[in-house]
């Protein structure tokens, strides 16, 4: 299998809060938790990628069954713990989003791929996200399910007695990918698990949860990283030079993948901008043989490109407004592409701004359904054109 988007910040392999790059405050809250004997026993972990949901929830699994914790964290050297940082704890259970690949042709679900989530997992210390996953899975423009075959074979292992600790864990990664026979499968136990029985839940999109998933969980909402929590990270961890990763930091927006991947290769990361830039001089241009050469070359740059050139479209579009409203201070971006923001920003008003972040968004939405690439992108390009004619009446 393909390890295309891996990302190894050179952690050791432990799974401990030290290890967690900031979110001090929900570190203390989780911990707390614990002290107290308070442990929800169904949580949902809920945030943007790459702002340490995994990593969180195993430091949070190994100090639970830690039977040395201390005041801050486990201890990481009892067996227990060994376990854990190794993802072989007998009492440790992983739910996953998979699909049909090379080696599962049919009847995929989480444990025929549990060799390949350690290796992920381990290999990224926790920091992952649905894109990498399916990149290492080499499953190309498929999207993966959380299926009823999960929520059986976890209902099965949950209904023996724990092995070594005093707890049973299930960690449900990307929840939200739980289709409906499978989410309604799992309800009764969220309702009534078995004595010292955790489940957390990690999602990105709460909109696309079940509501009665909602319900029978406590919420914790973790946030961004902080972006200096991010830039200290990337010289101590990555040993960046501290210009880059000021920059690296300012872009990722609280995205420590991100961060780690425009540090390693800033020249991909550039892409974006450069792409960009180039996609909104051709819109304003009204050039539409060259528009229509950019939408057919587009295609090479892969699905998860696409999408992601979108998203940064989005990003210089809600800076716009901030531009726009004097606040250019708050804007999180290197000086060029700050600059380029700044000429774009008069471009987008109140009278666009919602068509345009609506056009941009309906047009993520058809890359992930599949769609043909070349056509969303020359629709999207000719509506643009229109709309950045657009101009504020006073």
């Amino acid at each position: 299998m393909k390890k295309k988007r891996t990302f190894d910040p050179l952690f050791h392999k432990d799974m401990q809060f030290k290890d967690v790059i900031g979110q001090e405050a929900i570190k203390q809250k989780l911990i707390l938790s614990v002290k107290e004997s308070r442990i929800p026993h169904a949580q949902l972990f809920l945030g943007p990628s790459g702002n340490g949901k995994m990593p969180l929830a195993l430091a949070y699994a190994q100090y639970i069954m830690c039977p040395n914790r201390t005041e801050h964290d486990s201890c990481g050297v009892c067996p227990s713990c060994q376990k854990i940082s190794k993802m072989i704890h007998p009492d440790l259970h992983f739910v996953f989003p998979t699909t049909t690949t090379k080696k599962i042709k049919s009847s995929n679900e989480s444990d025929l791929f549990m060799e390949e989530w350690r290796d992920y997992i381990l290999q990224n210390k926790g920091y992952v996200d649905s894109a990498s996953w399916y990149d290492y899975l080499d499953v190309e423009n498929k999207q993966g399910i959380i299926n009823v075959r999960d929520a059986a074979a976890l209902l099965r292992k949950l209904s023996f007695k724990s092995y070594e600790s005093d707890y049973k864990i299930a960690i449900i990664w990307m929840a939200e990918k739980l289709n409906i026979e499978a989410a309604n499968k799992l309800l009764k136990l969220l309702e009534e698990p078995p004595a010292k029985t955790v489940f957390i839940l990690i999602a990105e999109n709460q909109d696309q949860l079940l509501a009665t998933i909602r319900s029978r969980t406590a919420l914790i909402k973790i946030p961004h990283i902080e972006t200096t929590d991010l830039e200290t990270a990337l010289v101590k961890l990555q040993e960046c030079d501290p210009h880059n990763a000021h920059d690296a930091a300012m872009i990722a927006e609280g995205n420590w993948i991100s961060a780690c991947h425009y540090a390693q290769d800033q020249e991909e990361e550039k892409f974006f901008f450069r792409t960009f830039q180039q996609w909104m001089r051709l819109c304003f241009k009204a050039a539409v043989s060259e528009l229509v050469d950019f939408a057919n070359n587009i295609k090479s740059a892969g699905r998860e490109k696409q999408k992601e050139l979108l998203a940064y479209g989005l990003k210089i579009i809600r800076n716009a407004m901030l531009f726009n409203n004097n606040l250019a201070d708050l804007v999180m971006l290197p000086e060029d592409e700050k600059s380029f923001n700044a000429n774009f920003a008069p471009y987008v008003n109140p009278l666009n701004l919602a068509q345009i972040t609506e056009l941009m968004e309906e047009a993520i939405r058809q890359i992930e359904r599949n769609g043909y690439a070349p056509l969303i992108f020359l629709d999207t390009s000719l509506k643009m054109v229109k709309l950045l004619r657009m101009k504020q009446t006073k």
